[in-house]
């Protein structure tokens, strides 16, 4: 009988204040989204997105990004936890870098910023502003600045699987990016299907291909969206091919940043990819979690706890999210009586 290989003990990354949130419609407190971080904290994650220091112009949601990140490194409940935990700001552009680093002097900045490329020239041009090429040189002159304040990087590949511009797109090409980000010193790649086109077989065959010329798995993050439903099982895949890091977010919220927030129209990366609005989103934290766990892999957190933090999720959003597993619970291990 064949057994299935994968790895025994991942590292798991949640990011549901930043990417999770940065699709929702209304403004979410301040206070809702540290008390969603010092949860996660407590259950056990030790890497956490916190915020973006993009212009707030185009993205409200994130308006309070230095006072969020001032807020978690003030808070007596997980003061003395942060030093175990990496937090994450993504910065696309240079001044969301230069944020970042005065953050990170005034002693409340992040731990790791992300910049972003998309394989699709249009696709990357919608989120940037700029083009690849111009990308890569701010990238390569921005790594180095931000290791000089005591910051990692995180260089994201997009579009891998396909592009909701462009269409197909190859997966060499992502290889080649994801070498370049390592070349101009990135410390680990997120590797990412932000519009849901992969599907499980082309995950593999694409990790297979990354771990092949750049073997540590360390080196690697995978990030995935259900915009089609395939979100657990690419994370199977991904698991298959002997990927240990993964990003996920609280009931599978997240997206392409709101154009829309409270009462107002707002930039955002423009018009949405989807008609509906709703079936974006990332890979169900809870359910990721409860699968790997019934797999007997250890992710390190407090399965239960994640439950619990995912039902209050859906009260500060205020809607049912996608999570399963926070209506179904864990497979029960002992019969009930009955």
């Amino acid at each position: 009988m064949g057994i299935m290989e994968y790895p025994k003990k991942v590292v798991l990354g949640d990011i549901t204040v930043r990417d999770g949130f940065q699709h929702e419609e209304k403004f979410i407190s301040t206070r809702a989204k540290l008390w969603c971080l010092e949860q996660l904290i407590l259950a056990g994650f030790k890497r956490l997105e916190v915020t973006n220091f993009g212009s707030p112009k185009a993205m409200p949601q994130f308006a309070d990004a230095d006072e969020l990140f001032q807020a978690l490194h003030n808070s007596k409940l997980v003061k003395d936890k942060l030093k175990d935990v990496e937090l994450t700001a993504v910065t696309i552009r240079e001044r969301a870098a230069e944020r970042a680093f005065d953050a990170k002097q005034k002693g409340y900045g992040p731990d790791r910023i992300l910049f972003m490329v998309s394989t699709s020239e249009s696709h990357h041009r919608r989120n940037s502003g700029t083009s690849l090429a111009e990308y890569w040189k701010m990238a390569e002159k921005y790594t180095k600045m931000a290791h000089e304040n005591g910051i990692k990087v995180c260089g994201t590949v997009s579009t891998i699987w396909g592009c909701p511009i462009e269409g197909p797109t190859e997966l060499s090409k992502a290889v080649e990016f994801t070498g370049r980000w390592l070349d101009i010193g990135a410390d680990d790649v997120e590797h990412a299907d932000h519009d849901g086109s992969a599907p499980p077989d082309k995950v593999y065959e694409y990790f297979s291909m990354v771990l092949d010329k750049y073997p540590d798995p360390k080196l690697h993050v995978a990030h995935f969206h259900v915009t089609r439903g395939w979100g657990l099982a690419n994370v199977l895949a991904a698991l298959q091919a002997g990927i240990t890091h993964f990003e996920s977010t609280m009931g599978g919220t997240g997206g392409q940043p709101a154009n829309f927030v409270d009462d107002c129209p707002v930039p955002g990366t423009g018009k949405y990819y989807y008609a509906d609005p709703n079936i974006v989103g990332l890979v169900s934290t809870e359910d990721m979690v409860v699968m790997m766990d019934e797999m007997g892999i250890d992710t390190g957190v407090d399965v239960d706890k994640v439950l619990e933090i995912g039902k209050w999720v859906e009260k500060i959003v205020g809607r049912r999210l996608r999570s399963e597993c926070i209506r179904t619970g864990r497979i029960p291990k002992t019969g009930t009586g009955r």
